[in-house]
């Protein structure tokens, strides 16, 4: 009796299988059935269409008056691309103001503070916490993002690193649509702190520091 169940069920998911895929391909003088068309038909404007909303038919609407156009930076300004010229990357950090003693820390450490931010938001999750490019994606099988500890990455200027964040690189994208100019040059400010940090020598320390370390070091016949 289950067995005929079975057969009986089966047929019939045959026959429906077999009805529904015998319609692709023709044509229908009436609109398909759709059980969810609201994918279909969103409350939204499209490019190039009009509208019955607006008075006048005209769904992409004119800059409301008053509107400042945003002012982009010349395409030859390191600040921007990153290049010193049309050939050459540039080198420094050109996001924060000259000051002298300890505002000038101070600027430095706000910086470095949104450097981090802005890190942990875009890129970590790829190059890592350390920046040893083991991200979080890494343990999902998506291992390409390069560790920043690589003497090739050491040793790119900050211009070019400006320019992979900018417009990406490999299969990594460009962040220059969500990421501000800015901060991008505060990202490799950090980034620049955890190479530093994975790769730091004894005269890296502070005078206090490295009297510690030399209190530490045992001496010969001790």
């Amino acid at each position: 009796m289950k067995l005929r169940y079975f057969h009986l069920a089966l047929v019939l998911a045959v026959i429906l299988v077999v009805s529904i895929a015998e319609f692709r391909g023709h044509h229908f003088t009436r609109p398909p059935f759709e059980v969810f068309p609201d994918m279909n038909y969103q409350d939204k404007v499209k490019d190039q269409v009009t509208s019955s909303f607006f008075a006048d038919g005209v769904a992409a609407r004119p800059p409301i008056p008053g509107t400042v156009a945003e002012e982009m930076p010349a395409q030859n300004d390191y600040w921007a691309t990153g290049k010193w010229d049309d050939t050459h990357w540039g080198d420094g950090i050109p996001v924060h103001e000259t000051r002298d003693g300890a505002q000038a820390l101070q600027i430095d450490v706000a910086n470095m503070s949104r450097g981090r931010e802005r890190y942990t938001i875009s890129c970590e999750v790829c190059h890592g916490a350390a920046g040893d490019g083991k991200g979080i994606v890494s343990k999902y099988g998506l291992t390409t993002a390069p560790s920043y500890q690589q003497d090739r990455i050491r040793n790119m200027t900050d211009g070019e690193i400006f320019n992979t964040i900018s417009n990406g690189k490999g299969q990594m994208l460009g962040y220059a649509y969500n990421i501000a100019i800015d901060d991008r040059w505060r990202i490799i400010m950090y980034i620049r702190a955890l190479q530093r940090s994975q790769n730091a020598s004894f005269d890296d320390a502070s005078p206090e520091e490295q009297k510690q370390l030399q209190a530490k070091v045992k001496k010969p016949g001790t």
